[in-house]
């Protein structure tokens, strides 16, 4: 497969890579925030520190949901540098401007999401 360019608008690539850059700043904060719960002193008390104990693992799924998102925002920024966003990085078609409109950090074009 060879890399293209995007054929994107140019008006299109920078109203998504707005929506990424605070895309990125949201997931950014809520994972210090998660970090910071995750730092607190714990209570000392057994049905307090059970239901920490729960807490903590509903933290720990967000947190890891929160890097993954993380990480393939910051592939999507990576791609508008380099002047590949909206191409599918399996089969290199375009990716429709509704598909992007709706996951904009998406590596993939419909059909190649649904053969994954």
């Amino acid at each position: 497969m060879q890399k293209q360019s995007s054929s994107q608008p140019r008006q299109h690539i920078e109203k998504h890579k707005a929506i990424l850059d605070e895309r990125r700043h949201e997931l950014e904060t809520r994972l210090r925030a998660i970090e910071h719960d995750f730092e607190q002193p714990r209570n000392p008390d057994d049905d307090d520190r059970a239901t920490e104990r729960n807490n903590d693992e509903v933290l720990e799924e967000l947190g890891e949901t929160g890097q993954k998102e993380l990480l393939a925002v910051e592939a999507a920024l990576d791609r508008i540098q380099a002047g590949t966003f909206g191409i599918c990085v399996k089969c290199g078609k375009p990716i429709a401007e509704r598909r992007l409109d709706a996951v904009p950090h998406t590596p993939f074009c419909q059909s190649c999401a649904q053969s994954i």
